[in-house]
């Protein structure tokens, strides 16, 4: 069954997470299906805090009467407020990624190369989650 094949063991050189709550002190195998929620969770609270910094960012400037043309500071704010928005876009988008993944996981799609079919190397996955292709086609796809 491939969603619980795993990706990482308890020896070697693949990733780890310390599981206390089950065996103190003892490392356990991860699933795909952990890696992705781990990484959906993350990602979630990365966009919390990133809406969290803009809405900082909002609220700054709307408490001084001047405007971003004719203030010094004024470029500056709308940069940041900028940049925080295209990183809350990239992480929606990452989001989206990692519940398509998580959809073919589900469906028996996770893991194989939409181009060529083939499995898509465990090394690529633990690096690239969300990889729809296998190396080779991802390289002929530049």
């Amino acid at each position: 069954q491939r969603a619980g094949r795993e990706v990482a063991g308890g020896s070697g050189s693949s990733p780890q997470i310390r599981n206390q709550d089950r065996v103190p002190g003892r490392w356990t195998p991860v699933t795909e299906r952990d890696l992705l929620l781990s990484k959906r969770d993350t990602t979630t609270a990365r966009i919390a805090s990133l809406q969290h910094d803009w809405q900082d960012i909002v609220d700054a400037s709307t408490s001084v009467s001047t405007d971003d043309e004719h203030d010094p500071e004024g470029a500056t704010i709308a940069f940041e407020r900028a940049q925080i928005e295209t990183l809350i876009e990239q992480a929606r988008q990452q989001l989206i990624e990692l519940d398509d993944a998580l959809s073919r996981l589900e469906g028996g799609g996770y893991g194989i190369c939409e181009d060529c079919g083939q499995p898509i190397a465990v090394e690529r996955l633990e690096v690239r989650p969300t990889a729809r292709t296998c190396i080779g086609c991802a390289s002929r796809r530049r």
